[in-house]
């Protein structure tokens, strides 16, 4: 039996969020026909515009979600075969016995052993992932940098590979869903974005999600602050900024409503079939950007805490933007938050992230959507 949401309980929890640092948070929460929207906070620290619930975002790489599904589509429409190799429809891309080992599975689960190109992009970033090494000044320098996809590509192929095709744990890499939007274009003979609006965007009924194609977030939107780390004190507005250096990997504009609608009808199997669902699930052993070892299957990954049900979906940030939407496997309770600071953490003498009350104030907030208060759902 579905219970009722605790709006107190998530209303005290967003506050608690705001309080322990972050200048604006919204969420939606769903649990079968109910639903909760809040919101705590400013979304313009010089002006004290509130943050309301209903603001665009830039939810960062939970577009891989919708890039991954616009791709198996194409495999349930027989256009792609999901363990081919890549060099089979990229051979001028991938050429060799790098194409030929390669498959698309493997970009989308992210066990190419392909590098990441934004070190290699961002020369202030060169040293990533020695954290204390690195430098914000390549976010300034790009900010209107209109990066070109095949050159970002390149110089992930160029950069020493993490590992051999298929081996484990993988490395997350934008490399890889680069490399997919290249394949959507092959096999449509349409531009990625426009592909991904058509087929997933616009099938889910989304009106406020969006590729967008220029530095502007249209509508009703926060100001998004960086940090990087504490070297960027106080954060800086980075709401205006040239998406291209991610492009359809991680590029999206939407709400925390379009997020719960698109993955409740992915999960519903609405966006690709169940079958295909299936193999989305299926999870391997990768590295995040945060070099721990997660679970992550085609496009998604998993959570789940102890004595708990396991909720699926996708986390993302960009400069000065996060979010999170993760729907449990029954597809009726949905949680989707946005936070409009990111890298808060400070590094301690060895370079890594010290833990700050942000942290723990956004753990609670989760578990408050995902189970509730008494864990019992």
């Amino acid at each position: 039996m579905t219970k009722s949401l605790d709006h107190a309980e998530l209303n005290a929890a967003i506050e608690d969020v705001h309080r322990a640092g972050v200048p604006g948070v919204f969420a939606e929460v769903r649990d079968g026909d109910q639903i909760w929207r809040g919101a705590a906070g400013v979304a313009d620290l010089a002006t004290g515009r509130p943050v309301t619930a209903d603001m665009r975002h830039r939810v960062g790489s939970i577009t891989k979600t919708f890039t991954a599904a616009a791709v198996l589509q194409q495999v349930e429409n027989g256009q792609i075969e999901l363990d081919a190799p890549i060099g089979r429809y990229l051979p001028r891309l991938v050429p060799g016995e790098r194409g030929a080992a390669i498959t698309v599975r493997m970009l989308l689960n992210h066990t190419s052993g392909l590098a990441e190109y934004l070190p290699h992009a961002y020369p202030s970033l060169k040293a990533f992932p020695a954290l204390q090494d690195t430098r914000p000044q390549s976010l300034d320098d790009h900010r209107f940098t209109r990066f070109d996809r095949g050159e970002l590509i390149e110089l992930g192929l160029a950069a020493p590979a993490f590992g051999a095709p298929g081996g484990t744990p993988g490395l997350y890499s934008n490399t890889n869903y680069l490399l997919l939007c290249e394949l959507l274009e092959q096999v449509t003979g349409t531009k990625a974005e426009e592909c991904i609006t058509r087929d997933v965007i616009e099938r889910a009924g989304l009106r406020d999600t969006e590729l967008p194609d220029g530095p502007h977030v249209a509508g009703p939107h926060s100001r998004i602050y960086e940090s990087w780390f504490g070297m960027i004190d106080p954060p800086r507005d980075y709401s205006v900024f040239d998406m291209s250096w991610v492009g359809p990997a991680a590029s999206l504009i939407s709400t925390v409503a379009d997020l719960n609608r698109f993955f409740g009808l992915l999960f519903a199997g609405e966006i690709v079939g169940l079958p295909m669902l299936e193999q989305m699930r299926r999870t391997t052993s990768v590295i995040s950007q945060e070099g721990e070892v997660i679970d992550y299957g085609l496009g998604l990954h998993p959570t789940k805490s102890p004595g708990q049900e396991t909720f699926w979906g996708h986390g993302g940030s960009a400069w000065g933007a996060g979010a999170i939407s993760m729907t449990r496997a029954d597809g009726k309770r949905q949680m989707s938050v946005a936070v409009n600071l990111q890298r808060w953490n400070r590094l301690d003498a060895a370079g890594k992230p010290q833990p700050h009350p942000i942290d723990d104030a956004l753990a609670a907030l989760h578990r408050a959507a995902m189970y509730g208060s008494t864990g019992s759902r």
